[in-house]
């Protein structure tokens, strides 16, 4: 199997990742946004995502003869790192799905900087344990406190925006109410640029009221009149999610814990992103089965004969799987060489949403200097903490 061995290549492998784990989530809003039912979506993504991992699987994995390869590693007596991959498949699972709900309550900026940074704050100080302490403590840590800083001032920018919202919506009832001239308002609101969601022109112009009210009439999940408490108690949920999956999987490929019996060789880190998707996977196709007859959110019930007939941005789900599975497999390619607590450098793929979210969404247009100073520093403390983050590489032995 072909191995990363050196810093740089681990740097590259986390680089790539980034911009993929980046990626993925804005094909999924943008989907979300157009209409169609995420439990539409994931089902493609998850077929997808699982597909990138065996590409991998056989081909990274079957690479050399140096090391077990992917498929004599399936017939070994490894049940116990088994178990680990699938664990972490099962909580990056969750979490994902957790995810595409929260984006709609709280944006993907958002939620990608509050997920990201729980991540990074739980799951890199359990990886720095795990991995012996490869990584420099002394440049480790005070990155993880800058994620955490980046918590509370993406919380605080989800606050700030929230109220620029109803204060647009209100002003805008207002001047409905009191009779103002409507066509003059309709025509302040319109934008004759290409709408890159839809193909469409003469939209209105992001982050108006019209923007806010056209938007939601369009989207799936339903916004309007819920506490802004839903989207940032899902959000954190997913980052406690996230945050267990890459210990997981750490303790499958390097069984720290010696669980496996002497002489058998550790799980490659193709086998065990492979048990790892294949339970992702699963909890997947179970939870969107469920929630297409019984959903949540208010959302309409849909079938299985429904999903099937909804060809409406298929193409696009099935890429979001792709790059998310393409993303995941090279992260931890990285992590194995570099350690997983650098690995999580990855975690910067907020940076990624938030230029998606503001160039595709219009994200924070029109917002008050309130919520574009606190969204600066956000992505300022952001970058600040990967840069740290990425210089804590290590090498593992």
């Amino acid at each position: 199997m072909y191995m990363v061995e050196s810093r740089g290549g681990a740097i590259v492998c986390m680089l790539v990742s980034l911009f993929f784990l980046g990626t993925w989530p804005a094909v999924m809003t943008l989907l979300e946004r157009r209409g169609r039912l995420p439990q539409h979506t994931y089902l493609d993504y998850t077929i997808t995502n699982l597909l990138a991992a065996v590409i991998i699987a056989f081909t990274f994995g079957q690479i050399g003869t140096d090391h077990p390869n992917f498929l004599s590693q399936l017939s070994q007596d490894n049940l116990p790192s088994v178990l680990f991959a699938m664990a972490g498949g099962v909580v990056l699972s969750i979490g994902n799905l957790s995810t595409q709900y929260a984006w709609a309550f709280v944006g993907l900026s958002v939620v990608e900087v509050i997920t990201s940074s729980i991540t990074v704050v739980i799951g890199t100080t359990l990886n720095y344990f795990l991995d012996d302490k490869i990584n420099k403590a002394e440049i480790l840590f005070p990155g993880v406190g800058c994620f955490l800083v980046a918590v509370c001032l993406g919380s605080a920018v989800h606050s700030s925006n929230t109220a620029d919202n109803q204060a647009k919506l209100s002003s805008h009832h207002k001047d409905v109410v009191q009779g103002t001239n409507l066509s003059t308002l309709n025509e302040e609101s319109k934008d004759d640029s290409k709408d890159l969601e839809n193909g469409t022109a003469n939209k209105a112009k992001a982050g108006t009221a019209v923007f806010l009210i056209e938007l939601e009439k369009k989207r799936s999940i339903k916004v309007f009149g819920k506490s802004t408490f839903i989207g940032l108690a899902i959000t954190f949920f997913a980052g406690v999610c996230f945050s267990l999956f890459s210990p997981a999987f750490n303790l499958a490929t390097n069984d720290q814990w010696h669980t496996l019996k002497k002489g058998v060789p550790h799980l490659s880190v193709y086998t065990a992103f492979f048990y790892f998707s294949v339970s992702c996977f699963v909890v997947a196709i179970i939870l969107n089965i469920t929630f297409l007859y019984h959903p949540v959110l208010n959302l309409p019930k849909s079938s299985l004969k429904a999903y099937l007939g909804d060809w409406n941005g298929r193409g696009w789900a099935l890429l979001a799987g792709l790059l998310c599975g393409f993303g995941n497999g090279l992260q931890f390619m990285g992590g194995q060489a570099a350690g997983y607590a650098a690995a999580d450098a990855v975690q910067a793929l907020p940076l990624v949403s938030t230029f998606w979210g503001v160039i595709l969404f219009g994200e924070y247009r029109k917002s008050s200097r309130r919520t574009y100073t606190l969204l600066g520093s956000m992505l300022l403390m952001f970058i600040a903490a990967v840069a740290v983050l990425m210089a804590s590489s290590g090498h593992r032995k």
